[in-house]
């Protein structure tokens, strides 16, 4: 008989969100399988893991983009929205680049349409 894992309580708590709110869990492991030759075999609760640090993730970066629309008196939130909670916060470093180059690429197109009217 197989016993309990050291996530079990984690995944209990899980299982009652594994509706269709929640991220594709074989999405998830396609990806995981993808990011490097070395990775053959993942677990079955290695995704729900991944799946539940990306909706905390999403949750996280959505609450701090909310934010700077609502300071900018709006309420649509927008793709520059959130570019500026990645700048301003120092735990989405690492998508700095990300959010700068597709800034540019915008403020580049944006450019070339007005010069061609």
């Amino acid at each position: 008989m197989r016993q309990a894992g050291a996530y079990s309580g984690l995944l209990s708590g899980m299982s009652r969100r594994m509706g269709p709110h929640s991220l594709p869990l074989a999405r998830i492991k396609k990806i995981m399988k993808k990011s490097g030759d070395d990775v053959k075999m993942i677990s079955g609760e290695a995704p729900i893991v991944f799946s539940k640090a990306c909706e905390l993730f999403i949750e996280d970066l959505t609450k701090r983009s909310w934010m700077m629309t609502i300071q900018g008196k709006r309420r649509t939130l927008h793709k520059e929205d959130v570019a500026s909670a990645v700048i301003a916060t120092d735990i989405f470093d690492f998508l700095v680049n990300l959010v700068s180059e597709s800034s540019n690429a915008v403020e580049n197109l944006g450019e070339r349409e007005s010069s061609d009217s």
